[in-house]
């Protein structure tokens, strides 16, 4: 059974960092797609970090560059979101995501397997 289980969120003053974790069972997992998504209500799901099978390779939305670290630990299985600087507009609930075959995109139509998100809220 597929389970990607993400914990980290919390609320944080602008400015303040948050590290996101997604814990990951049940499919390849080293040659996995492994993203973070966000999404607020009433818009469409966005892409924010993109990691590579094999780590070595990543990709960032622009509104994040500079700001966030994607990366993962594949002994435990766990992907990671590193959030510095942030910002009252990167609350939203942030959701991490796999995708076994194909190439790696910031689409999520794209992603096979989903987890049940958790919010990221950043005052002013």
């Amino acid at each position: 059974q597929v389970q990607l289980v993400e914990s980290g969120g919390g609320s944080v003053q602008a400015g303040g960092s948050l590290r996101l974790s997604c814990a990951a069972s049940g499919f390849s997992y080293s040659s996995a797609c492994m993203g973070w998504f966000r999404q607020v209500p009433g818009k469409e799901r966005e892409g924010v970090a993109v990691l590579y099978p094999g780590g070595g390779y990543t990709y960032y939305a622009d509104s994040v560059k500079g700001r966030v670290t994607i990366s993962k630990d594949n002994a435990m299985r766990t992907l990671y979101l590193q959030m510095n600087s942030l910002k009252p507009e990167d609350t939203a609930m942030y959701y991490c995501a796999a995708r076994e075959l194909g190439a790696c995109s910031f689409r999520p139509n794209d992603y096979n397997y989903w987890g049940q998100g958790t919010q990221v809220t950043v005052s002013s």
